[in-house]
């Protein structure tokens, strides 16, 4: 026992600590700052396809009733809503230059975690309200043709859908954007202990 001991306080002593230089967490971190941004634009897109999409087929398919407009109309301001929060989102992350002053960047980056999760929680079930609402006032008329069954099973497929994206998907995509974000927060924190130190 005692031997063991020994070759556990000589291994311990031997431990070697793994200093990551400031300029190459930096260069982590900004890696991991532009792909934030990408991944940011890319969702701002898709909104805006989205939106452009809704938009068109209001302005030119000739609907019979009222309740598909209206339908579609909710649906197209709940994604410009959604679009104009996603970008003001991107501007928090993409404004700050974090190689001139990272203490400022990563007080913005608490600023854009907050407003991630103030997005995923409380506005995440406006839109989902909102969309939903938009759906089935335009299935009131494009369904009406269709036969029974197909109305049923496209009926069920949308709210099982709808179903999976708020709850799993939707807190998958939380828990990988919270550790990817807390682990950015920690890095900046850092850098900015050691610009600190240095200064």
């Amino acid at each position: 026992m005692q031997d063991f001991e020994n070759i556990q306080s000589l291994w311990q002593s031997h431990a070697v600590e793994a200093k990551i230089s400031s300029g190459e967490m930096l260069e982590q971190a900004k890696k991991e700052v532009n792909s934030i941004r990408t991944k940011s634009l890319l969702n701002i897109g898709g909104m805006v396809l989205s939106l452009i999409a809704f938009s068109a087929a209001l302005l030119y398919f000739d609907f019979d009733s009222w309740t598909t407009k209206l339908g579609i109309g909710i649906i197209v301001l709940a994604v410009a809503i959604y679009t104009i929060l996603l970008y003001r989102e991107h501007r928090l992350i993409s404004r700050n230059d974090f190689t001139v002053h990272p203490g400022a960047f990563l007080a913005k980056l608490h600023e854009y975690q907050l407003s991630r999760f103030n997005l995923y929680n409380r506005l995440f079930w406006f839109y989902v309200a909102a969309i939903s609402l938009g759906f089935i006032l335009f299935f009131f008329e494009t369904l009406h043709h269709l036969d029974t069954l197909v109305q049923l099973s496209i009926l069920l497929f949308t709210i099982l859908w709808m179903v999976f994206c708020a709850t799993i998907l939707r807190k998958a995509f939380m828990k990988k954007e919270k550790e990817r974000i807390d682990l950015l927060i920690e890095k900046f924190g850092r850098i900015s202990a050691q610009f600190n130190e240095q200064e």
